[in-house]
């Protein structure tokens, strides 16, 4: 299996560097900040690979809405989740507005199982995808009761998807918790935690790979 992994930013693809080694066939790349960005950083990667990839996986960290910081959770869907319309009874997304389940990219369950294999202590749910991460109370009590399967949120995964199904490339995504969703508070996030568990998870996957 030829593995691409995605990372927003270069951080989270040295980490993930580091659990693979020196010697892992795997690539890694970190495509920017944001779905725009990561869909279009993936369609490029996965174009200019003509083929080469049978995979892609989203590595990043992320908010947790009730996992430990430091834990690992891995996608079942990639959901764009302020994706949509304001109006006058609140926000609108793209499903409600008739635009079927385009907001919802179901991930590889190959992929899925493989993971879940190697990480039997992560949580599995939805994934969110947002444009500006949750930072109040209110938001974060909507976000439950809109996404009540929800697990964590990111920036990217949503994109990734976007761009690997567009190329016909099966796509999962796997987040580790640097923070608690709710009103915003930088003192409290366990950055380095979230950075360490990306290098344990890649570290699981290169062993996966290589048995």
């Amino acid at each position: 299996m030829s593995l691409l992994i995605v990372t927003a930013v270069p951080a989270e693809a040295k980490a993930v560097r580091r659990g693979l080694g020196p010697d892992s066939s795997i690539t890694v790349a970190p495509v920017g900040v944001g779905m725009a960005a990561a869909a279009a950083g993936t369609a490029r990667l996965l174009t200019l690979a003509d083929g080469r990839y049978t995979g892609v996986i989203n590595f990043g960290i992320g908010g947790g809405f009730a996992q430990p910081l430091g834990g690992t959770v891995l996608a079942r869907r990639s959901i764009a989740a302020d994706l949509g319309a304001e109006s006058p009874y609140g926000f609108i997304n793209l499903d409600d507005l008739g635009f079927g389940d385009s907001a919802r990219i179901t991930v590889d369950q190959k992929l899925l199982t493989m993971l879940r294999t190697g990480l039997p202590d992560a949580q599995v749910g939805d994934i969110l995808t947002v444009n500006t991460v949750t930072g109040t109370s209110e938001r974060t009590a909507w976000m439950i009761e809109k996404y009540p399967n929800a697990v964590a949120e990111g920036m990217e995964g949503y994109g990734v998807a976007c761009g690997a199904q567009l190329a016909g490339v099966p796509f999962a995504e796997l987040r580790t918790v640097s923070n608690v969703i709710g009103p915003r508070d930088r003192d409290a996030w366990q950055i380095a935690d979230a950075l360490a568990a990306l290098t344990k998870a890649a570290q699981m996957l290169s062993t996966s790979l290589s048995s």
